[in-house]
């Protein structure tokens, strides 16, 4: 009886320590160390002087699969949890590279985004569950 319990026990430690460490979602984080290590810093934004709008945003979801990307002529919108990542030409042939905090970025670039993305004022973006955005 003691080792069935002791078992049982062992069992449900394992699944328990299993559970809380597991890697959070990378999928919902901005890449923004990432971003800072690989592109040149110019100010508050991130340029690569040679890459185009689109290869930049291919490199950067690559590293870290964004929820939602929108592709409006030149510029490429890449949408994370909690940010916005936006890709817009620079000079010749390069990108610049900005990342906003998702409402911040949402008001900047609203009429790319064209009710395509929540509204941070909304109950659709609030929607986490009990309590939460209340």
């Amino acid at each position: 009886m003691k080792t069935a319990r002791l078992i049982s026990v062992t069992i449900l430690a394992t699944a328990l320590l299993t559970a809380c460490s597991s890697e959070p979602d990378e999928g919902n984080s901005v890449p923004a160390s990432w971003i800072r290590q690989e592109y040149s810093a110019t100010g508050t934004a991130y340029v690569d002087s040679s890459d185009s709008t689109s290869e930049v945003a291919k490199e950067i979801d690559g590293h870290t699969s964004a929820r939602d990307r929108i592709d409006d002529g030149d510029t490429v919108l890449l949408r994370y949890r909690d940010d916005i990542v936006a890709v817009t030409p620079y000079k010749s042939g390069g990108s610049r590279i900005e990342i906003d905090d998702y409402g911040t970025g949402y008001y900047r670039w609203k009429s790319s985004i064209r009710s395509v993305w929540p509204d941070p004022d909304s109950a659709a973006f609030r929607g986490g569950g009990p309590g939460e955005g209340k």
